[in-house]
């Protein structure tokens, strides 16, 4: 049986679910307020940041993502402009023009696809008697609803309470509202706006402590995995380009693979077979996506911990979509907020999926662009879905692990059925070949760690 929430628990899981009341079959308006090309370009001058995508697209986006919580989209539309306006963002004549849409449709949600401050998001809500809620606020929901493991609730818990903590006005329009103290903690005359940013600080505390503890965790596995040792193979990629569909193939898994943005948010790590018998540990992880929330790029970098840790980079692309280089731009500057060079070919293998997508010719000239390119940077293109190009792949991640190892040449005794089960469980076998004497001559490559054990067992392996 559930024991009761206390007063203070009550309102600390209203704060921590600053968007609860958004649900699914929602009458939806979504708008694009976006900047105009002259604006937009003289923000990327001043060094203001600036999203280089077509406004068709970026509605697109915005739709994809808003339907990803199952909103119904009554209509969405783009709302140019030359300057953010301090109260509302957009200028009053579109504020008034979006009334009369808000009230014809029957509109309860109101989505804007951009950072909203408190203020703005109080003034548009009481202009159009809806509720109103930013891009921010729509990924929040997404991730909430999406995440599964601990980690993951916990580290969405962690950005819902930092983004609700600076929006509490819209919680406590009465601000001169006061309660008395208790204890050591809220003093006379405390108002409600402070006892709630401190009891959301006294959480986020909290969750940040039990973070180290399950991050702690999550660095055991890996240490764990490194004495295998294993080598990690981690799938990074723009959020809907079919990363979970290719884990999925590639491991006989079953992890939620939908056509819809964010589907996966929680870390899932599976070992699959390489050609040559090695196996490698292959990781699922959250999609990157445009003007991610900063709140969120670090609350989530626990979770992309494998990412930094793996061996090889699969950086998985949407070649069907028509936004597929600026999105790869995107998961590039994520990785370098990572630490990763993502022009470093040794690591990171481009995988161009959804080829079942593409027309013929198209598939034709990109099939000849990727055999155009040099062996270091050649991208493989494939289906997950399918499953064409999943061969090639397995052998490009087999040869970028190889790169650095040393191959051997080691003669075993027909009798010592052990070392051959050794070799076959613990090497890379390139080649086999059974002498007249009943010796078998094995190619082997190892794995760094690995060297030393191989070397006591085989001292007479010769180094090719």
């Amino acid at each position: 049986m559930t024991e009761p929430r206390t007063p203070g628990e009550e309102r600390l899981a209203q704060l921590a679910e600053p968007e609860k009341e958004v649900a699914a079959g929602t009458r939806t308006l979504v708008v694009g307020p976006y900047l105009t090309r002259k604006r937009r370009v003289s923000t990327v001058i001043e060094g203001e940041g600036g999203n280089p995508r077509p406004p068709e697209a970026r509605l697109d986006e915005i739709t994809g993502l808003s339907l990803a919580i199952d909103l119904t989209i009554v209509r969405s539309l783009i709302a140019p402009l030359s300057s953010p306006r301090p109260a509302t963002y957009i200028g009053s004549g579109k504020v008034d023009e979006l009334t009369g849409v808000v009230r014809a449709e029957e509109i309860g949600l109101v989505v804007m696809d951009c950072a909203l401050s408190p203020v703005q998001q109080r003034n548009l809500e009481k202009a159009w008697g809806a509720k109103v809620i930013d891009r921010t606020g729509l990924i929040l929901e997404i991730f909430g609803r999406r995440a599964r493991t601990r980690e993951g609730t916990l580290q969405v818990e962690l950005a819902h309470l930092s983004y609700q903590k600076g929006r509490l006005v819209r919680s406590w329009t009465h601000l001169e509202r006061q309660r008395g103290g208790f204890g050591f903690l809220g003093g006379p005359g405390e108002t409600q706006i402070e006892a709630d940013r401190r009891m959301i600080q006294e959480r986020m505390n909290r969750i940040e402590r039990d973070l180290e503890g399950v991050v702690k965790t999550r660095s055991l596995h890996r240490t764990s995995r490194r004495r295998v040792p294993y080598p990690i193979i981690a799938l990074v990629g723009y959020t809907n380009a079919g990363k979970s569909t290719l884990f999925n193939r590639m491991t006989q898994a079953d992890v939620l693979a939908e056509n819809m943005l964010f589907a996966t948010l929680d870390p899932t790590s599976r070992a699959i077979d390489l050609p040559h018998g090695e196996k490698a540990i292959l990781s699922d992880t959250v999609g990157f996506i445009s003007d991610l929330p900063t709140m969120l790029v670090a609350a989530f970098r626990a979770t992309l911990e494998d990412v930094v840790e793996a061996d090889v980079l699969l950086h998985v692309r949407d070649v069907s979509h028509g936004e597929t280089e600026a999105q790869a731009g995107d998961v590039a500057v994520v990785l370098r907020e990572l630490g990763i060079d993502p022009d470093d070919t040794r690591r990171i293998i481009e995988v161009w999926n959804k080829a079942d997508l593409l027309s013929a010719d198209d598939r034709e000239r990109l099939a000849a662009t990727s055999q155009r390119t040099g062996e270091e940077r050649r991208p493989i293109l494939i289906s997950a879905l399918t499953g064409d190009g999943i061969p090639e792949l397995l052998v490009t991640i087999e040869q970028h692990l190889a790169l650095g190892r040393l191959t051997y040449e080691v003669d075993v005794a027909a009798e010592d059925g052990q070392g051959l089960a050794w070799l076959h469980e613990n090497t890379e076998i390139l080649d086999r070949q059974t002498k007249e004497n009943g010796h078998t001559v094995l190619q082997v490559r190892l794995v760094a760690g690995k060297e030393p054990r191989f070397l006591n067992r085989f001292p007479e392996a010769r180094v090719l």
